[in-house]
């Protein structure tokens, strides 16, 4: 009897699929990290921190629903392109689009609805810096609920960090006087929960090309909402201005093509909370972007906030080792 249980079964290509499914959904341990993966790691931050600038300037005679649906379309179809001439198939099997579904709908469809909608009340550098809190609530979430990575104290700390950060950016606001803003800033951090879950759900994905991922749950998030975008704006009755095109067309192949396919390498390569500190490097990038591109300026609360958070994410990615070698070189010193 306990031979027959060890025993390698014929079929081992539908076995092989479902105990990964059922046994590895999500790797305890990822691979040796080295500097080409936190490369990869830049890189993603660079590609996202152009997403909430770029957005504002498409909010300027593109509605929200008609914006996301189409950047959508213009990433998969960007992504469809390559991976033809890779000679690589998008998946067909219903299993494959259930995933990718459910992980569009949580990282990209709900949230970025949310996000672009708050964006009509909120400046870009503080999206920015609100919407880069996703380290927070992923460590939150690891810790008290998935606990598939390590939850240690430092990046306890870390966690705090940001939160501080953020509680000086809504809380001296708030102090301008209550409004439509406030609002629409709670908005932004629900949204951010909703990357957080994305984030440790999309290593369900890891067996998939990266590329495939992005490309099929992007096609999948531009079509659900298109039927929205036809009923509701009535895109043929736009005028969008050149900037505005120019913006989506941008933020489709630059912001999601580019950067849901890093995403996808990240998480594999980094896992959950590493990949999720990103969101703390998108912070100078996008301010930075903010006021070059929309002239805005930078308010003191923005300010603290900013400081608070980039120790925030000092802390949540500092290798345990790394920190007790920082600590015996001072007291060696």
């Amino acid at each position: 009897m306990r031979r027959e249980q060890v025993k390698v079964p014929k079929s081992t290509a539908e076995t092989d699929g479902a105990m990964a499914a059922v046994q590895t959904p999500i790797p305890s341990t990822p691979p040796r990290r080295g500097w080409r993966d936190y490369a990869l790691l830049l890189a993603l931050a660079c590609c996202w921190s152009s997403t909430y600038p770029l957005t504002k300037i498409g909010l300027g005679s593109i509605p929200p629903i008609t914006f996301i649906s189409a950047r959508s379309l213009i990433a998969a179809g960007f992504l469809l392109v390559i991976l033809r001439a890779r000679r690589i198939r998008i998946p067909t099997d219903a299993k494959a689009w259930k995933l990718f579904a459910f992980q569009q709908t949580i990282n990209s469809t709900i949230p970025f609805l949310m996000i672009t909608w708050a964006q009509q009340y909120v400046p870009a550098s503080i999206t920015v810096v609100l919407a880069s809190t996703t380290p927070i609530f992923a460590f939150v979430i690891t810790w008290g609920i998935t606990r598939h990575e390590p939850a240690t104290l430092l990046k306890l700390a870390g966690a705090v960090l940001g939160l501080a950060g953020t509680a000086a950016i809504i809380g001296l606001d708030a102090l301008g006087g209550l409004g439509s803003n406030i609002f629409a800033e709670i908005v932004i951090l629900l949204a951010t929960v909703s990357f957080a879950c994305a984030t440790i759900f999309g290593l369900r994905l890891s067996d998939y090309d990266p590329m495939v991922v992005a490309a099929g749950s992007l096609l999948f998030g531009g079509c659900i909402l298109l039927p929205a975008s036809l009923i509701i704006d009535h895109p043929w009755t736009l005028r969008p201005t050149a900037h505005a095109l120019a913006a989506t067309v941008t933020m489709g192949i630059f912001s999601s093509a580019l950067g849901l396919m890093l995403f996808y390498m990240c998480l594999t390569r980094l896992g959950t909370l590493t990949t999720n500190a990103q969101g703390y490097l998108r912070i100078p990038i996008g301010v930075g972007l903010s006021v070059l591109l929309l002239g805005e300026t930078v308010p003191s609360n923005l300010v603290l906030g900013l400081l608070l958070v980039m120790a925030g994410v000092a802390a949540m990615t500092m290798p345990k080792d790394g920190l007790r070698r920082w600590i015996n070189r001072n007291r060696t010193v």
